[in-house]
């Protein structure tokens, strides 16, 4: 079974819909949440958008502020095993504030909406803005 080139894995990863995001609080307790995201040379980046929440105090946010690893995982699921991949980004994620506040959190958010223009074109997020820098790619495919 092959593993994937840091490259290989960057852009299926890249070329992904969702990725799930992995964090841990103080206490090293996981969580883990399917998010939204674009990918500018080894940056991830996600925002909190308009999407239901039963918070605004987001979990994920509060864990990056107490310990910043994280991982990201997008995959590729198939009935036929033999298209199976994954691909993983690791690194240390770091909270900005909202676009209108920053301006690295505002380029961030134009990727986003670049990347889905049917959910953000009309409505962008306007949230705080989570830039992650990957570390390491890491990833595997069945043949």
């Amino acid at each position: 079974m092959p593993a994937l080139t840091a490259a290989e894995a960057r852009t299926r990863f890249a070329a992904s819909r969702v990725a799930r995001l992995a964090s841990t609080d103080a206490a090293g307790v996981p969580h883990l949440v399917p998010v939204v995201f674009a990918v500018t040379g080894d940056l991830v980046i996600m925002a909190v958008d308009h999407k239901p929440k039963r918070s605004t105090r987001l979990k994920r946010l509060a864990n990056i502020r107490a310990n910043p690893a994280v991982c990201l995982l997008a995959d590729d699921y198939e009935e036929d095993w033999d298209r199976l991949w994954w691909a993983r980004a690791d690194g240390q994620a770091r909270v900005l504030p909202p676009a209108e506040e920053s301006a690295p959190a505002a380029h961030h958010v134009e990727l986003l909406v670049r990347k889905y223009p049917q959910q953000y074109a009309g409505h962008p997020p306007t949230g705080e803005v989570v830039e992650v820098r990957v570390t390491r790619w890491t990833g595997w495919r069945a043949s």
